[in-house]
């Protein structure tokens, strides 16, 4: 869907921080200073979350998984919903160290996640002690809290989307060490280089946060409704009845009188 810019004005997406606070290197977002504010200019958002979301489309219609980070208390609600009603995983509470860079690690905490599940519904969790069972309990709460929203993702994504790149400066650091692309929202007091995909924003505000995600998660749905509709035109290509071949045809016969003249 087009992003107008008057949608992201009500949002209140232009408000960026305190002059003081700036990033010089976001100068060419700003769009003036006013009472102290640096204003970010909007027409330059659009066209940046209609860029993210090309890109962010094409990957989504690879296959690939794009992780949503954000642990601000204003966006965790928002980026849980906006990437859970797209089936993307997502970090909201801690960062855990090592996410990408030590994925075997992370992969492990989640399959004994998983394995506690298991021991659940066949029986053995009840064979254990009542001390034991709690601290199973315990263990079970605190990896759901921490890896539940990525126990789905069984490969490193495809890329990263950021709220507050200052915030979450282990992420971005972890993702630039693996070449994984990065897409944010980038406020007027962070620095636009570390990131691939800049979506010059106020990412203090839960109004400005929602509306880039859902933007955001319009074009990751387009790029997987494409892929569904790619797979199921395969697939009927694949089941339709080939066209029998041509027979070829018999020479024609010749006549009495043809052979009778030879």
């Amino acid at each position: 869907m087009a992003v107008e810019v008057k949608e992201l004005l009500e949002a209140g997406v232009h408000f960026g921080h305190l002059t003081r606070k700036w990033d010089p290197n976001m100068a060419p977002y700003v769009y003036m200073e006013r009472n102290g504010i640096h204003i970010i200019n909007l027409y330059k958002t659009a066209a940046k979350i209609d860029e993210a979301g090309a890109a962010l489309s094409k990957i989504a219609n690879s296959g690939r998984k794009i992780l949503f980070v954000a642990t601000k208390k204003q966006a965790k609600d928002i980026v849980a919903e906006k990437a859970g009603s797209i089936n993307m995983p997502y970090i909201t509470e801690r960062w855990p160290g090592g996410m990408l860079t030590n994925f075997v690690t992370i992969r492990k905490a989640v399959k004994k996640m998983a394995s506690i599940d298991r021991m659940k519904k066949d029986g053995t969790f009840m064979t254990l002690s009542k001390k034991e069972r709690l601290q199973v309990d315990r263990l079970r709460a605190k990896l759901e809290k921490n890896l539940g929203s990525i126990s789905d993702m069984t490969r490193l994504p495809g890329a990263l989307f950021v709220v507050d790149i200052k915030r979450e400066h282990i992420a971005i650091k972890e993702a630039q060490k693996l070449n994984i692309p990065i897409f944010a929202m980038v406020d007027t007091n962070s620095d636009p280089r570390q990131v691939d995909y800049v979506i010059p924003a106020n990412d203090d505000a839960s109004k400005s946060i929602d509306k880039i995600l859902t933007h955001v998660a319009a074009s990751i749905s387009n790029g997987l409704a494409e892929r569904k509709a790619e797979k199921e035109a395969a697939a009927s290509a694949s089941e339709a009845p080939k066209a029998p071949k041509a027979k070829a045809k018999a020479a024609p016969a010749k006549t009495v009188a043809a052979e009778e003249e030879e």
